[in-house]
């Protein structure tokens, strides 16, 4: 232990003694509960904050070998150099021995002993923080740190944080899943896509109107590609079952429980479907095996996403969502009958039978038939032929008599709920707008947040940023490191 040290495990000893006398003595004595634990909470802070310094000052004191290099770089020892650390128990400063070479602005070794990071703040605050962060605002995030830690942490330090942060999760999801087939994984593959918009950042107008027309908003969004991979098992249904789901009909006692989604993995991209797709099908490649029995793809129904869908998996069976399915038929149901009408579900239940008994062909026919109706308003013919429209091109895709048979899933919830748990209950919050970067970090941190990946993914991180800085020769730093460790 170095000697500058003594002062400090002095006072180390001191406060532990004095910890003690405040739990015991006549101090704590009238105190509440929440008083003491409290008082606790905050010495306790302090001195983490002083053995952590004296972690580091026992770490550095010895003076290290020279680093070595494979290309005969020689390296000189030049002096100590002083690093600043934000831990979560505080901020201190600490010196460092430092070497040169010639050409190259130098390194300190221990820094890579340490795997110290890029910029000050310490792994395990940046991890907490990041938590946090995909979660609420920004600003919740430093006043939540503030108020139980006491840091005070910019915004501005937190979005940079994420940045830095996010950059490994494709690396992260491009390793091979567990290989084998562990209990409970099911034998049906399903990849779903939908797309959510996320509020950007636009550059000012140059003569911004006092007052929106109609249709006019001060936001523009981009859409997010958010997609879901996951293998469930089979789950056999009837299609009065289904009706009586989406109708809210009573349901048979005996009705089996359904399975759950195995393996759940939610991505979100701002780079278009193409890119979205390419990385799910890419995914769902490595989770092919022996077990899987089935391949799906699901979407609601927009042409351009099924077009992707089709080109990247080809053995897939594309399946339209039947929750949009049955919506065009309350769509035409409220226009032809109106809204309160308690002819409207029936008109429903009649066709939606159909469509789930396989018969969407009939379905077309019938509302063919209706479109010709004289007695139909311009308004309600049209709600008519956009759902005749609909089914035609989607028919292929609705061969729902087939699905349930099989125990398919048939409907979207899984990527219609990370749509807006993924999506839009984290970037949509009240006043907030994004920049295309900022916004892609923090989807794919809240990705690995929702998908369960949190501490694997931070393990994977922390490798992959020591390697980025240190290199993987011991005591040989990287490019980076050397600019950074003698500029700290």
């Amino acid at each position: 232990m170095p000697s500058n040290a003594d002062p400090i495990v002095a006072q180390i000893r001191h406060d532990m003694h004095a910890l003690i006398t405040y739990v015991t003595g006549p101090d704590s004595a009238s105190q509440t509960a929440y008083t003491v634990e409290l008082t606790l909470f905050r010495r306790l802070l302090a001195l983490g904050l002083a053995l952590l310094r004296l972690f580091f000052l026992t770490r550095t004191a010895a003076r290290p070998g020279a680093p070595t290099a494979d290309d005969g770089t020689v390296w000189t020892y030049h002096d100590q150099r002083v690093t600043t650390y934000c831990s979560v128990f505080g901020k201190l400063r600490f010196p460092r021995h430092a070497f040169r070479a010639v050409g190259l602005a130098g390194c300190c070794p221990v820094d890579a002993d340490l795997s110290l990071p890029r910029r000050c703040y310490s792994d395990l605050l940046r991890n907490w923080t990041g938590y946090d962060a995909t979660d609420g605002a920004y600003r919740e995030t430093a006043d939540t740190i503030t108020r139980i830690l006491g840091l005070a942490l910019s915004v501005q330090a937190l979005e940079t944080n994420v940045a830095d942060d996010a950059q490994d999760v494709v690396a992260f999801y491009a390793q091979p899943p567990e290989t084998g087939n562990p209990v409970g994984v099911g034998t049906i593959l399903v990849a779903q896509a939908d797309g959510k918009g996320v509020p950007m950042i636009q550059p000012p107008p140059t003569n911004p109107p006092l007052r929106l027309g109609k249709g006019q908003k001060r936001t523009k969004k981009k859409e997010a590609i958010v997609t879901s991979l996951y293998t469930i098992a089979p789950y056999v249904r009837t299609p009065a079952d289904v009706r009586a789901a989406l109708l809210h009909e009573e349901r048979r006692a005996d009705h089996p429980s359904r399975p759950q989604p195995v393996q759940k993995e939610l991505r979100a991209t701002l780079d278009g479907k193409a890119a979205a797709i390419a990385t799910l099908q890419q995914r769902a490649v490595l989770r092919e095996g022996p077990h899987i029995l089935a391949r799906l793809a699901l979407t609601d129904g927009a042409e351009s996403l099924q077009q992707q869908m089709l080109l990247a998996f080809p053995t897939f069976t594309l399946i339209l969502d039947i929750i949009h399915a049955s919506e065009y038929l309350w769509a035409t149901a409220t226009a032809l009958l109106g809204e309160t009408s308690p002819a409207r579900t029936a008109w429903v239940a009649a066709k939606l039978d159909l469509v789930l008994h396989g018969h969407t062909a009939t379905v077309i026919t019938q509302l063919t038939e209706e479109a010709a109706d004289p007695t139909w308003t311009e308004v309600q013919r049209k709600a008519i032929q956009r759902t005749i429209g609909y089914y035609e091109r989607n028919q292929d895709y609705m061969r729902y008599d087939e699905y349930l048979a099989h125990g398919w899933p048939i409907g979207t919830g899984v990527v219609e709920g990370a749509c807006g748990h993924l999506v839009k209950d984290r970037m949509e919050q009240s006043g907030m707008r994004w920049t295309q970067a900022g916004a892609q970090a923090m989807l794919d941190l809240r990705a690995v947040r929702l998908n369960d990946d949190w501490d694997a993914y931070w393990q994977f991180h922390r490798q992959q940023q020591h390697q980025r800085l240190y290199g993987m020769a011991s005591g040989t730093p990287a490019p980076e490191a050397q600019v950074l460790q003698m500029a700290a």
